[in-house]
């Protein structure tokens, strides 16, 4: 059973950075694509980044580009989302997901097999 868990979420302020963590659990983990993906309330989940399997491709929404870095170690089976210049727009519940097939990398949630329990992050101005 592939579980996938969340954290390093949390309140700060505009401008500011978090790092976020997703420790996956229940097979291989540098087989399989990651992805960051965040709902804000009232709106639909959306694809923030994704990296490929060894780690050596990464894919961002503009809204993340030149601020967000996704990365992993596939070592210690985690991915990270380091988040830079927050600003209130950012606030949402972030998800950690991964993909069912070897190929695939998650940059749509329909590309997503597995997902985290999601983490809260807000940016106050």
């Amino acid at each position: 059973q592939v579980q996938l868990v969340e954290s390093g979420g949390g309140l700060v302020q505009a401008g500011g950075s978090l790092r976020l963590s997703c420790a996956a659990s229940g097979r291989t983990f540098s087989n399989y694509a990651m992805g960051w993906f965040r709902q804000a309330p009232g709106k639909e989940r959306e694809f923030v980044a994704a990296i490929n399997r060894s780690g050596g491709s990464t894919y961002y929404a503009d809204s993340a580009k030149g601020r967000f870095t996704i990365s992993r170690d596939n070592a210690k089976n985690t991915v990270y989302l380091q988040m830079n210049r927050l600003n209130p727009e950012d606030t949402a519940i972030y998800y950690c997901g991964t993909t069912r097939s070897f190929i695939v990398v998650p940059t749509t949630t329909q590309g997503v097999g597995y997902w985290g329990q999601g983490t809260q992050v807000t940016v106050s101005s």
